[in-house]
């Protein structure tokens, strides 16, 4: 199944795509898609049963229908660093030991279609494209072995980053949450629907052009690691997004580098789950 945020009438949604039609689920008792996730498998037979016979007005085009972030507040936006080899060696920087963790705050994300906005402060903005898994059940010292049970399912996202304000200290999160600068979406893919997600092809594509093409099997830490890691240090809750890191192709490490400018559109392609769109605008 793959569940969305719709935007309707000047309120946001749950939807599910299916067969070429996006279905609403609010009549069916949900508010938002993280009130599926969090409900299980109970949810999960509810929203089966709703679809099976969604009443009249409750079906929508899905290229005439605007997007918001499938959770468009997630509890927890964990993002890893360095996690593919070319990365880690076009940042000049040695293959980690230890998953590097960031974060990034709510409000910088932003929906599929909707503007990647360039802060007025930076001159440096980047993008980043990646493979981010959704957490179901929650927990805390997760074994690797049982990672399947904790995966809701999985999402594209976007790691834009401001690289002047991440540079400028140790700690890189500031000039990764700038507003707008979490791009996720279109739809997450729930896991039965991804046999392995350690062998997905990936890209970016920056105003037509291919700028980053790799496959999740070259992550460094696949997503059993960081479960494990990540939770034998913070409890994980439904809605949590790990975003499992970039291959190499960045912006700044380009000669000359190719910065985010206004007019862009960036494209992030991963295998069965889609393409996540962006334009590039300037801040006002």
């Amino acid at each position: 199944m793959r569940f969305v945020t719709l935007e309707r009438d000047g309120y946001a949604e749950p939807g599910v795509l299916l067969g070429g039609e996006l279905i609403a689920i609010s009549g069916a008792g949900f508010d938002t898609v993280l009130s599926v996730i969090a409900g299980g498998a109970d949810a999960m037979d509810r929203v089966r049963r709703w679809l099976k016979n969604p009443p009249p007005g409750e079906t929508f085009d899905p290229a005439s229908t605007r997007l918001a972030a499938p959770v468009p507040r997630p509890p927890k936006i964990v993002c890893i660093g360095l996690n593919y080899r070319d990365h880690a060696a076009e940042s000049n920087l040695p293959i980690p030991e230890t998953p590097t963790v960031f974060a990034k705050f709510q409000t910088a994300v932003t929906g599929h279609r909707h503007p990647i906005v360039l802060p007025k402060n930076s001159i440096k903005p980047d993008y980043e494209a990646e493979f981010a898994v959704v957490i179901g059940q929650g927990g805390r010292h997760i074994p690797e072995e049982r990672w399947r049970e904790h995966v809701f399912g999985y999402t594209i996202a976007n790691d834009v980053s401001a690289r002047d304000f991440q540079m400028a200290t140790t700690q890189w999160m500031i000039g990764k949450t700038f507003d707008t600068f979490a791009p996720i979406g279109p739809a997450i893919v729930t896991a039965d629907e991804i046999e392995d997600p350690h062998n997905l092809d990936i890209s970016l594509t920056l105003s037509g052009e291919v700028m980053q093409s790799s496959n999740t099997r070259h992550l460094i830490f696949g997503v059993p690691k960081l479960i494990a890691f990540l939770s034998s240090v913070f409890t994980l809750e439904p809605g949590d997004i790990i975003s499992t890191g970039t291959p190499g192709g960045v912006g700044f490490a380009r000669k000359p580098p190719r910065w985010l400018k206004p007019g862009d559109e960036v494209v992030v392609r991963v295998e069965g789950l889609g393409e996540l769109v962006n334009p590039v605008v300037a801040e006002e």
